[in-house]
Protein backbone atom coordinates (compact mmCIF):
# COMPACT_ATOMS: atom_id res chain seq x y z
CA UNK A 1 0.00 0.00 0.00
CA UNK A 2 1.78 3.26 -0.99
CA UNK A 3 0.09 7.05 -1.54
CA UNK A 4 2.65 7.88 -4.32
CA UNK A 5 2.86 6.42 -7.09
CA UNK A 6 4.67 7.06 -10.75
CA UNK A 7 2.73 9.65 -13.11
CA UNK A 8 3.31 11.96 -15.58
CA UNK A 9 -0.04 14.04 -15.33
CA UNK A 10 1.75 16.28 -13.17
CA UNK A 11 1.61 20.23 -13.25
CA UNK A 12 3.93 21.99 -16.17
CA UNK A 13 6.32 23.67 -13.78
CA UNK A 14 7.59 19.62 -12.40
CA UNK A 15 8.88 19.34 -15.88
CA UNK A 16 10.75 22.61 -15.62
CA UNK A 17 11.81 21.51 -11.99
CA UNK A 18 13.04 18.14 -14.21
CA UNK A 19 14.85 20.19 -16.54
CA UNK A 20 16.46 22.39 -13.91
CA UNK A 21 18.10 19.67 -11.89
CA UNK A 22 19.57 18.12 -15.26
CA UNK A 23 21.64 21.36 -15.83
CA UNK A 24 22.94 21.39 -12.20
CA UNK A 25 26.34 20.59 -12.12
CA UNK A 26 26.91 16.50 -11.06
CA UNK A 27 27.13 15.46 -8.44
CA UNK A 28 23.63 17.46 -7.11
CA UNK A 29 21.38 16.83 -4.10
CA UNK A 30 17.99 17.72 -4.42
CA UNK A 31 15.57 18.43 -1.10
CA UNK A 32 12.26 18.08 -1.16
CA UNK A 33 10.28 20.18 1.75
CA UNK A 34 6.25 20.53 2.31
CA UNK A 35 3.58 19.96 4.69
CA UNK A 36 2.08 16.43 4.53
CA UNK A 37 -0.08 15.46 2.02
CA UNK A 38 1.72 17.77 -0.38
CA UNK A 39 2.81 15.40 -2.73
CA UNK A 40 6.51 15.14 -1.95
CA UNK A 41 7.23 11.62 -2.78
CA UNK A 42 4.78 11.72 -5.58
CA UNK A 43 7.10 14.32 -7.02
CA UNK A 44 10.10 12.21 -6.03
CA UNK A 45 8.78 9.74 -7.79
CA UNK A 46 8.36 11.22 -10.92
CA UNK A 47 11.53 12.88 -11.06
CA UNK A 48 13.83 9.79 -10.30
CA UNK A 49 11.64 8.31 -13.29
CA UNK A 50 12.81 10.98 -15.41
CA UNK A 51 15.86 11.10 -14.47
CA UNK A 52 16.60 7.24 -15.21
CA UNK A 53 15.23 7.71 -18.76
CA UNK A 54 17.79 10.50 -19.24
CA UNK A 55 20.80 7.58 -18.07
CA UNK A 56 21.75 9.70 -14.77
CA UNK A 57 22.29 7.70 -11.69
CA UNK A 58 19.90 8.49 -9.23
CA UNK A 59 19.69 7.70 -5.16
CA UNK A 60 16.67 7.87 -3.23
CA UNK A 61 17.27 9.23 0.67
CA UNK A 62 13.87 8.67 2.53
CA UNK A 63 13.84 10.20 5.79
CA UNK A 64 9.57 10.64 6.29
CA UNK A 65 10.25 8.05 9.01
CA UNK A 66 6.15 8.39 9.86
CA UNK A 67 5.17 7.38 6.26
CA UNK A 68 7.63 5.20 4.42
CA UNK A 69 8.15 4.07 1.18
CA UNK A 70 11.48 2.21 1.69
CA UNK A 71 10.75 -0.18 4.39
CA UNK A 72 10.47 0.17 7.43
CA UNK A 73 9.12 2.61 8.61
CA UNK A 74 11.06 4.83 12.08
CA UNK A 75 14.12 4.32 9.85
CA UNK A 76 15.84 6.51 7.17
CA UNK A 77 16.78 4.59 4.12
CA UNK A 78 18.80 5.03 1.03
CA UNK A 79 18.46 3.24 -1.80
CA UNK A 80 19.44 3.11 -5.62
CA UNK A 81 16.48 2.46 -8.11
CA UNK A 82 18.14 0.46 -10.95
CA UNK A 83 15.25 1.10 -13.36
CA UNK A 84 11.92 2.58 -13.60
CA UNK A 85 9.57 1.97 -10.54
CA UNK A 86 5.87 2.54 -9.68
CA UNK A 87 6.79 3.76 -6.04
CA UNK A 88 9.21 3.96 -3.93
CA UNK A 89 8.17 1.25 -1.98
CA UNK A 90 9.32 -1.17 -4.69
CA UNK A 91 12.87 -0.08 -4.08
CA UNK A 92 14.88 -1.95 -1.75
CA UNK A 93 17.39 -0.14 0.69
CA UNK A 94 20.88 -0.05 0.52
CA UNK A 95 21.45 1.55 3.70
CA UNK A 96 19.52 2.72 7.35
CA UNK A 97 20.19 4.71 9.70
CA UNK A 98 17.86 4.16 12.76
CA UNK A 99 15.72 6.71 14.32
CA UNK A 100 12.96 4.69 16.43
CA UNK A 101 9.86 6.68 16.05
CA UNK A 102 7.41 7.57 13.73
CA UNK A 103 7.58 10.77 15.30
CA UNK A 104 11.00 12.56 15.45
CA UNK A 105 10.67 15.77 17.49
CA UNK A 106 12.30 14.45 20.01
CA UNK A 107 14.87 13.19 17.41
CA UNK A 108 15.96 16.30 15.59
CA UNK A 109 19.62 15.32 15.62
CA UNK A 110 19.65 11.75 14.40
CA UNK A 111 17.18 13.06 11.81
CA UNK A 112 19.42 15.17 10.42
CA UNK A 113 22.68 13.02 11.05
CA UNK A 114 20.54 10.14 9.29
CA UNK A 115 20.16 12.52 6.35
CA UNK A 116 23.61 13.31 6.18
CA UNK A 117 25.22 9.99 6.29
CA UNK A 118 22.85 8.76 3.73
CA UNK A 119 23.32 12.00 1.16
CA UNK A 120 27.13 11.08 1.81
CA UNK A 121 26.90 7.67 0.85
CA UNK A 122 24.72 8.22 -2.06
CA UNK A 123 26.33 11.23 -3.84
CA UNK A 124 29.63 8.58 -3.98
CA UNK A 125 27.42 6.57 -5.99
CA UNK A 126 24.91 8.89 -7.75
CA UNK A 127 24.87 11.95 -10.17
CA UNK A 128 21.34 12.85 -8.68
CA UNK A 129 20.40 12.56 -5.29
CA UNK A 130 16.76 13.10 -4.09
CA UNK A 131 16.02 13.57 -0.26
CA UNK A 132 12.34 12.78 0.73
CA UNK A 133 11.64 14.65 4.21
CA UNK A 134 8.73 14.51 6.50
CA UNK A 135 5.46 16.86 6.57
CA UNK A 136 6.62 18.12 9.92
CA UNK A 137 7.30 21.65 9.16
CA UNK A 138 6.53 23.69 12.09
CA UNK A 139 8.03 23.74 15.58
CA UNK A 140 10.63 21.49 16.28
CA UNK A 141 10.16 20.42 12.37
CA UNK A 142 11.62 23.79 11.53
CA UNK A 143 14.81 23.05 13.45
CA UNK A 144 14.99 20.03 11.90
CA UNK A 145 14.52 21.23 8.52
CA UNK A 146 17.59 24.08 8.95
CA UNK A 147 19.66 20.91 10.48
CA UNK A 148 19.27 19.05 7.61
CA UNK A 149 19.78 21.77 4.98
CA UNK A 150 22.75 23.10 7.64
CA UNK A 151 24.89 19.42 6.95
CA UNK A 152 23.66 18.54 3.71
CA UNK A 153 24.56 21.31 1.78
CA UNK A 154 21.81 20.90 -1.29
CA UNK A 155 22.55 22.13 -4.67
CA UNK A 156 18.07 22.66 -4.88
CA UNK A 157 15.86 22.62 -2.25
CA UNK A 158 12.12 22.59 -3.67
CA UNK A 159 9.26 24.01 -1.49
CA UNK A 160 6.07 22.62 -2.30
CA UNK A 161 3.33 24.93 -0.23
CA UNK A 162 -0.25 26.25 -0.69
CA UNK A 163 -0.51 29.79 0.36
CA UNK A 164 3.14 31.03 1.24
CA UNK A 165 3.25 28.62 4.39
CA UNK A 166 6.75 28.64 4.30
CA UNK A 167 7.69 31.46 3.71
CA UNK A 168 9.90 31.99 6.71
CA UNK A 169 10.90 28.26 6.52
CA UNK A 170 12.18 29.25 2.74
CA UNK A 171 13.99 32.36 4.00
CA UNK A 172 15.67 30.14 6.88
CA UNK A 173 17.07 27.66 4.50
CA UNK A 174 18.11 30.56 2.13
CA UNK A 175 21.82 30.22 3.05
CA UNK A 176 22.03 26.75 2.46
CA UNK A 177 20.95 25.64 -1.39
CA UNK A 178 19.40 27.26 -3.85
CA UNK A 179 15.48 27.23 -3.47
CA UNK A 180 12.77 26.52 -5.84
CA UNK A 181 8.77 27.18 -4.74
CA UNK A 182 6.21 24.67 -6.44
CA UNK A 183 2.62 25.00 -6.09
CA UNK A 184 0.67 22.02 -4.50
CA UNK A 185 -0.94 20.04 -7.20
CA UNK A 186 -4.67 19.97 -7.40
CA UNK A 187 -4.60 16.60 -8.04
CA UNK A 188 -2.99 15.58 -4.19
CA UNK A 189 -5.17 14.07 -2.07
CA UNK A 190 -5.36 14.60 1.76
CA UNK A 191 -5.12 11.34 3.84
CA UNK A 192 -6.63 11.19 7.47
CA UNK A 193 -4.25 9.86 10.87
CA UNK A 194 -6.63 6.64 10.21
CA UNK A 195 -5.38 6.11 7.19
CA UNK A 196 -1.43 7.41 7.49
CA UNK A 197 -1.94 4.51 9.99
CA UNK A 198 -3.51 1.86 8.17
CA UNK A 199 -0.89 2.41 5.13
CA UNK A 200 1.72 2.21 8.11
CA UNK A 201 -0.07 -0.94 9.26
CA UNK A 202 0.75 -2.33 5.79
CA UNK A 203 4.12 -1.42 6.16
CA UNK A 204 5.10 -3.26 9.76
CA UNK A 205 2.97 -6.05 8.49
CA UNK A 206 4.90 -6.72 5.09
CA UNK A 207 8.20 -5.94 7.27
CA UNK A 208 7.54 -8.65 9.62
CA UNK A 209 5.90 -10.96 7.04
CA UNK A 210 9.19 -13.55 7.77
CA UNK A 211 10.60 -13.10 10.78
CA UNK A 212 12.30 -15.39 13.47
CA UNK A 213 12.76 -15.24 17.34
CA UNK A 214 16.20 -14.68 17.95
CA UNK A 215 17.99 -14.11 21.24
CA UNK A 216 20.43 -11.30 21.97
CA UNK A 217 23.26 -11.11 24.48
CA UNK A 218 23.18 -8.28 25.75
CA UNK A 219 26.75 -8.23 27.00
CA UNK A 220 28.15 -9.06 23.58
CA UNK A 221 25.52 -6.58 21.97
CA UNK A 222 25.38 -3.11 23.72
CA UNK A 223 22.40 -1.80 24.71
CA UNK A 224 22.01 1.93 23.72
CA UNK A 225 19.21 4.65 23.21
CA UNK A 226 18.58 3.88 26.85
CA UNK A 227 19.73 4.61 30.71
CA UNK A 228 18.81 0.87 30.98
CA UNK A 229 21.98 -1.16 32.11
CA UNK A 230 23.74 2.09 32.72
CA UNK A 231 25.34 2.56 36.29
CA UNK A 232 26.25 -0.53 38.81
CA UNK A 233 23.06 -2.89 39.40
CA UNK A 234 21.77 -2.21 42.45
CA UNK A 235 21.98 -3.29 45.98
CA UNK A 236 19.73 -6.15 47.82
CA UNK A 237 19.23 -3.32 50.08
CA UNK A 238 18.55 -0.77 47.87
CA UNK A 239 16.05 -3.03 45.87
CA UNK A 240 13.78 -3.90 49.08
CA UNK A 241 14.02 -0.25 49.96
CA UNK A 242 12.39 1.36 46.48
CA UNK A 243 9.80 -1.94 46.74
CA UNK A 244 8.76 -0.59 50.28
CA UNK A 245 8.56 2.92 49.92
CA UNK A 246 6.76 2.51 46.59
CA UNK A 247 5.38 -0.60 46.57
CA UNK A 248 6.88 -2.04 43.36
CA UNK A 249 8.08 -5.07 42.15
CA UNK A 250 11.95 -4.08 41.76
CA UNK A 251 12.66 -6.49 38.25
CA UNK A 252 15.93 -4.66 37.82
CA UNK A 253 17.55 -1.25 38.24
CA UNK A 254 21.06 0.19 38.49
CA UNK A 255 22.26 3.28 40.31
CA UNK A 256 24.24 6.17 38.12
CA UNK A 257 23.39 9.65 38.00
CA UNK A 258 19.69 9.22 39.24
CA UNK A 259 18.12 5.56 40.21
CA UNK A 260 16.88 3.85 36.63
CA UNK A 261 14.14 0.76 37.55
CA UNK A 262 12.52 -1.49 35.86
CA UNK A 263 9.57 -2.16 38.03
CA UNK A 264 6.05 -3.61 38.08
CA UNK A 265 3.13 -2.31 40.09
CA UNK A 266 1.60 -3.93 43.03
CA UNK A 267 -1.79 -3.51 44.07
CA UNK A 268 -1.47 -0.02 45.92
CA UNK A 269 1.10 1.06 44.75
CA UNK A 270 2.49 4.33 45.00
CA UNK A 271 3.37 6.44 41.60
CA UNK A 272 4.27 9.80 43.02
CA UNK A 273 8.38 9.67 42.50
CA UNK A 274 10.76 12.35 41.80
CA UNK A 275 12.12 11.69 38.29
CA UNK A 276 15.17 13.58 38.87
CA UNK A 277 16.10 11.18 41.30
CA UNK A 278 14.24 7.75 40.25
CA UNK A 279 13.26 6.87 36.78
CA UNK A 280 11.05 4.13 36.55
CA UNK A 281 10.16 1.90 33.96
CA UNK A 282 7.52 0.03 33.52
CA UNK A 283 8.07 -3.65 32.80
CA UNK A 284 5.29 -3.56 30.25
CA UNK A 285 6.36 -0.95 28.37
CA UNK A 286 9.72 -2.82 27.26
CA UNK A 287 7.11 -5.41 25.15
CA UNK A 288 6.96 -5.14 21.69
CA UNK A 289 9.45 -2.35 22.08
CA UNK A 290 11.20 -1.52 17.96
CA UNK A 291 14.69 -2.27 18.47
CA UNK A 292 17.50 -1.15 15.82
CA UNK A 293 20.47 -3.40 14.98
CA UNK A 294 23.66 -1.12 14.77
CA UNK A 295 26.66 -2.27 13.24
CA UNK A 296 30.18 -1.12 13.81
CA UNK A 297 29.39 2.35 11.46
CA UNK A 298 26.59 3.43 13.43
CA UNK A 299 24.15 2.33 10.57
CA UNK A 300 20.90 0.10 11.07
CA UNK A 301 21.11 -3.71 9.69
CA UNK A 302 17.36 -3.82 10.27
CA UNK A 303 14.76 -3.59 12.92
CA UNK A 304 13.00 -6.15 15.24
CA UNK A 305 10.62 -6.24 17.75
CA UNK A 306 11.92 -6.56 21.22
CA UNK A 307 9.89 -9.90 23.58
CA UNK A 308 11.23 -9.89 26.48
CA UNK A 309 14.34 -9.61 28.48
CA UNK A 310 16.03 -11.78 31.36
CA UNK A 311 17.90 -9.06 32.94
CA UNK A 312 19.43 -11.64 35.61
CA UNK A 313 21.23 -13.23 32.17
CA UNK A 314 21.29 -10.36 30.32
CA UNK A 315 19.32 -11.97 27.23
CA UNK A 316 17.06 -10.43 25.31
CA UNK A 317 14.38 -11.94 23.28
CA UNK A 318 13.79 -10.07 19.67
CA UNK A 319 11.57 -10.94 16.74
CA UNK A 320 13.43 -9.74 13.42
CA UNK A 321 13.53 -10.82 9.96
CA UNK A 322 17.30 -10.57 9.84
CA UNK A 323 19.16 -13.56 9.37
CA UNK A 324 21.18 -14.72 11.93
CA UNK A 325 24.82 -13.76 9.94
CA UNK A 326 23.76 -10.55 10.16
CA UNK A 327 22.46 -9.77 13.52
CA UNK A 328 25.88 -11.47 14.37
CA UNK A 329 27.29 -8.53 12.63
CA UNK A 330 25.60 -6.03 14.84
CA UNK A 331 27.55 -4.06 18.41
CA UNK A 332 24.57 -2.45 19.65
CA UNK A 333 21.14 -2.92 20.24
CA UNK A 334 19.70 0.34 20.61
CA UNK A 335 16.46 1.05 21.50
CA UNK A 336 13.32 2.65 19.56
CA UNK A 337 10.12 4.53 21.09
CA UNK A 338 7.10 3.06 19.55
CA UNK A 339 5.49 -0.37 20.23
CA UNK A 340 4.34 -2.25 17.85
CA UNK A 341 3.55 -5.87 16.67
CA UNK A 342 4.44 -8.01 13.84
CA UNK A 343 0.72 -8.00 12.46
CA UNK A 344 1.06 -4.00 11.90
CA UNK A 345 -0.86 -2.79 14.98
CA UNK A 346 0.53 0.16 16.76
CA UNK A 347 0.20 -0.07 20.24
CA UNK A 348 1.38 3.53 21.19
CA UNK A 349 4.89 5.77 21.59
CA UNK A 350 6.91 6.25 24.73
CA UNK A 351 8.83 9.49 25.26
CA UNK A 352 12.13 9.75 24.61
CA UNK A 353 12.78 10.36 28.56
CA UNK A 354 10.48 7.72 29.44
CA UNK A 355 13.52 4.82 28.92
Amino acid sequence: MNKATYTEDVPPDRFELLERIMNLERPAKVMLIGPTDSGKTTLLTFLANRLLKEGLRVAVVDSDVGQKGILPPATVSLAFPEGPFESIGELRAYAHYFIGTITPGSYTGEMAVGVKRLADMAIEKADVVLIDTTGFVTGQGIEMKRLKAELVGPELIVFLERNGELTHLQRLLSPYGEALTLSISEKVREHSRGERREVRKEKWRTYFSNTSLVEVNLSGILPTGTELFKGRPLTQEERELLSALFRWLVIAGWKGERYVVVKAEEEGGIRGHTRSVINAVDFDRLSNLLVGFIDRNGLCLGVGILKWINFGEMKAQVLTPLPAQEVGNAVELRFGRIRVLETGEELGLLRREEL
